[in-house]
Order: structure tokens, then sequence, then C-alpha cells
């Protein structure tokens, strides 16, 4: 009777899995497909413009220690930045759960 249960749970599970993945890829395409002229800048950019609406003669505290020569550059390690954390934030939280799951086993 459990394995039928546990069957359909994994199911149900993999639908949902399924589904999530569908809606994040249409969450990034659509804008893509829908705004094709449109450009997406960062916060930065909309910080400045916002600044320089606010006050014209402002001047900046200091200046980059070392700027990417392309956009492509910054993009490559702002991606590569995200990656990385998010792969320690994903290898501690399965070190943290398996350590419980580990801890759980051995007091039962």
């Amino acid at each position: 009777m459990s394995t039928m249960s546990n069957t359909a749970g994994k199911s149900s599970m993999l639908r949902k899995n399924i589904l999530l993945v569908v809606l994040v890829v249409a969450i990034a395409v659509i804008p893509l497909l829908l705004l094709k002229d449109a450009e997406f800048g960062g916060a930065d950019g909309r910080a400045e413009q916002a600044i320089t609406e606010i006050n014209a003669d402002y001047k900046p505290w200091f200046s980059p220690v070392w700027e990417p020569p392309s956009g492509e550059i910054e993009s490559l390690l702002f991606a590569m930045q995200a990656a990385l954390g998010a792969g320690f934030i994903g290898y501690y939280i399965g070190y943290v759960r398996g350590r419980k799951t580990k801890n759980s086993v051995e007091k039962s």
C-alpha cells in the first residue's frame, strides 16, 4: 500500500517540478519575445539616471579599480558571481539537511 502512495507522490512531485521549470522559462522568454526592441538595463543605470536628474552636478565618490573591457565580460562576471553564490548556498543547505537526516537516523 505504501509503495502505491509513494509512487503517486513521486509522480505528483515530478509534475510540480516540470510545471515550475516551464513557468521559469516562460517568465524569462516571454518579455524577450513581446518587447523585441526594449533595452533591459540594470539597477545601476537607473540609479545613475535618477541621481543626475536630482543633481546634475553630482560627482562620484570614487572610480572603479578595474573596468571590464566590454559589457559581455561584465555580464559574464556577474553571472559567474551569481552561479558561485547559488552553488555555495545550495551546497550549504544540502550539507545541513544531510547532517540533520544523518543525526535523525542515528537517534532512531
